[in-house]
């Protein structure tokens, strides 16, 4: 199979994983080996890469940015964001248990399989997976949604951020979009009906964010390899705590009737039902698919 069609499909899982909250498109771009790639590509958009095009060098340029492999992996990425974000609504109001269920095993399955990337185990290691994953809890049970903003500069302030944590693996994008109080605002209502007033600021701030960003991450991820992975992985073992499928919204209302979910209440199945049999079905494919890509990796290098 032709290597950028596979990155395609990568960039997709990348992209459905960015617009479901709980879910880090960093952390399909880690289990499924272009993490780094895409770090690297991204950086590259440096003064170098600004000559090469006044330059004229634009064979250069492309090979110098990497930039078929991100024109794939991006143009994945927005398929499944878009695609997603017609349906996600739907799923979420119908089967919500399901969907949690699915991802819940996804990112739990990833959690050992990204630990497995760490060479060696010391005290520095198991303390950054410690503070990683209660920093991810903090985030997640304890930080209070904000109000929505439509303002081109809050807009913007948005995408910058939320796309830093996108390429962050465990920290989901869209739920930094829900305690900006966006995320229905961006990645419901405007990326179905295309509003480019909304879009274009979160776009080019996420432009910002991304370029800026990665060279940090991406000189901490060579300099620190494994206390950044097992920083990482705590990020993402934290994460699960927002997906488990059984858990009751605390819902706050304000004075002119609008609600908004500042949390959850936790608990386990109280019986072992059918519907329960099929959550917890869902959960073991979503661990056997993150098997099978992490098997599929293993075996191409």
């Amino acid at each position: 199979m032709n290597k950028y069609l596979i990155y395609f499909f990568k960039g997709i899982g990348v992209g459905i994983a960015n617009i479901i909250p709980g879910v880090s498109g960093g952390t399909i771009a880690l289990i499924t080996g272009i993490f780094e790639s895409l770090l690297n590509s991204i950086k590259s958009f440096d003064i170098k890469a600004v000559r090469l095009i006044f330059r004229g060098k634009f064979k250069e340029f492309v090979e110098y940015t990497n930039l078929y492999f991100l024109i794939t992996v991006f143009g994945g990425a927005g398929t499944g964001i878009f695609a997603l974000s017609f349906i996600l609504g739907s799923l979420f109001e119908n089967y919500p248990k399901y969907v949690w269920s699915f991802f819940f095993g996804l990112i739990l399955a990833s959690v050992y399989f990204v630990t497995r990337k760490i060479g060696k185990w010391n005290a520095g290691v198991i303390l950054s997976l410690i503070f990683g994953t209660l920093i991810a809890v903090l985030i997640i049970n304890v930080f209070d949604p904000a109000s929505e903003n439509s303002s081109y500069l809050y807009l913007f302030i948005c995408g910058i951020v939320a796309t830093c944590s996108m390429i962050l693996p465990g920290l989901s994008g869209s739920f930094v979009l829900i305690l900006l109080g966006n995320y229905e605002l961006v990645m419901i209502q405007s990326v179905k009906t295309v509003n480019l007033h909304v879009l274009l600021p979160v776009f080019f701030g996420a432009g910002v964010g991304i370029i800026a960003f990665s060279h940090v991450l991406s000189w901490v991820f060579k300099k620190f390899r494994d206390i950044t992975i097992a920083l990482l992985s705590g990020f993402i073992l934290g994460s699960l705590t927002l997906l488990w499928p059984w858990k009751g919204a605390v819902i706050k209302i304000f004075e002119n009737g609008k609600e908004k979910v500042i949390g959850y209440n936790y608990f386990l199945p109280e019986s072992f039902s059918l519907e329960v049999i099929f959550a917890v079905s869902l959960m073991v494919i979503g661990v056997i698919i993150i098997w099978i890509l992490e098997k599929y990796s293993i075996d191409k290098n």
